[in-house]
Order: C-alpha cells, then structure tokens, then sequence
C-alpha cells in the first residue's frame, strides 16, 4: 500500500494535464452560469455600435477609407476580450487567492503556482476568442464585415485576452482592497477604450500623443482586426504583431513571478 502511494506521488499528471485542469476547472464553474456571465460583456459593445455607428454614421460616412459603421465594426470585437480578460484575472482571481481560497487547496495536489497561473492566463484567453466570435457572429449577420477573412478576427481577442490577463494578474498581484480595481478599470482601460483607434483612426490624435496610443496594447489587436477585415496588411501588421507576442511574453512572466510571491507569502 505504501509503495503505491510513493509511485503515485512520484508520477505526477504532465505539464499539459495540470494547465488543462486549472483550465477546465475555471471552464465549469463559468459555465454553469453562462448567460448571466456572458450577457454583459456580449450586450454592451452591440450597443455601442448601435448608438454610435447608427447615430454618428449619419454624419461621418466615409472614415479610413471604408463606411465608418463597419469601420466600429471591424474594432468593436476585440474590446470584449479585453474587458471578460481583465474582470476574469482581476475580481475573478482576487476573490479566489482571498476570499474562497481556492488556490489553497489546488496548490495541495501536483499543481504548482506557475500551472495555475498559465491555465488562468490561457482561461481569459479562451474566454477572449468567445467573446470576439460572439460579437463576430452579430455584426455579420448584418453584413458590417466581410467574410470570410473575419473569421480570423476571434484569434486576435485570444491574443488580446492573453495580453489583459497578464497585465490583471500584475495589477492583482498588489491590491489588498477588492475596490481598488475601479481605479484600474476607470483609470486605465476605459481610456483605451476611446483613445485607441477603435472610434477613430490613431493617426487623428495631436502628434504629441500619437505615439502614446501605439505604447498602449489595444491599440495593435484592433490594428490588426482592422488589417485582417478589410485585406490591408502592412508593416504596420507585423508590427503589432510582434508587440503583441513581446508584451504576452514579458507581462506573463511577471505575472508568474509575482502571483508565485504573493500565493507563497
């Protein structure tokens, strides 16, 4: 009995089967309240372009080249992933480490601190594709963006929800009062929301905060969006790309480093 227990512990699930179950718990418990979840985060862009495109698109009809209503279109799918990544990674993440201790009993069995925190970056990331393919799936219906190269657009909010999640987990890392995060969302990611070419075309912004937007992550998911929509890829692309793949790295190793400290401490 006792060398069975020994063989066990000293086999424990791969790399893969311990991120997938971080992953897969997160899954189950999220959807077994799906739409009151999802409602929110699906509803409030649609709005906007709504309120925006139909009221604004009377005055301004040309905007980048394209009808300025499918230009909203073509952005307005990766701030869901945006938002459903940080609330996942900041709230969600918080009320876990504090409140329901949940980590406390997953760090008990083989799941290390860096499993959890990669599941946890690639759930948000999950729920990014979701969301961008939800809104995809609207704004499609109504002929806003052209088919098929939009359907690539979903895997630029997995990219944007890898990018937030990083970034939250950091921002978590060191509150101690859950109320703090509305610092962090109206202070930060709102701003993105209006300044980061999703309404208007970065290169309109005064010359002396131009660059600020190309510093700020949004700006290059909705950039490439944009791209893949209307078949306008340029140095530009590439670019963003690359941006996008240096901030996941280097935010995601932090946020490893300092959830890993703060799960220990």
């Amino acid at each position: 009995m006792n060398s069975d227990v020994i063989k066990i512990k000293s086999n424990p699930p791969n790399l893969f089967k311990r991120i997938y179950s971080v992953w897969f718990r997160h899954y189950k418990v999220y959807t077994k309240n799906l739409i009151s979840n999802g409602f929110p985060v699906f509803l409030e862009p649609l709005f906007f372009l709504l309120a925006i495109g139909l009221g604004l698109g009377k005055y301004i009809l040309d905007m980048g080249g394209v009808n300025y209503i499918s230009f909203l279109a073509s952005a307005i799918m990766i701030p869901p992933a945006m938002f459903t990544a940080s609330y996942e990674c900041t709230f969600g993440t918080f009320i876990r480490l504090e409140f329901e201790k949940i980590y406390d009993g997953m760090l008990s069995s083989s799941i290390s601190a860096k499993d959890l925190i990669i599941g946890e970056i690639l759930f948000s990331g999950t729920k990014g594709f979701f969301f961008s393919a939800c809104v995809l799936s609207v704004v499609s219906a109504f002929g806003l963006v052209p088919m098929p190269m939009a359907l690539l657009v979903p895997f630029a909010g997995f990219l944007t929800g890898l990018m937030f999640s990083s970034l939250s987990l950091i921002i978590t890392s060191f509150v101690t009062n859950i109320n703090h995060f509305n610092f962090y969302f109206t202070g930060f990611l709102t701003p993105l929301f209006f300044f980061s070419g999703m309404i208007f075309p970065v290169s309109d912004l005064p010359d002396n905060i131009e660059w600020l937007a190309y510093i700020l992550p949004l700006s290059h998911p909705i950039n490439i969006a944009r791209a893949i929509c209307f078949n306008k890829f340029s140095i530009n692309f590439l670019f963003s790309l690359l941006y996008i793949f240096g901030f996941i790295l280097i935010f995601g190793f932090a946020a490893v480093k300092r959830i890993e400290k703060r799960l220990i401490d």
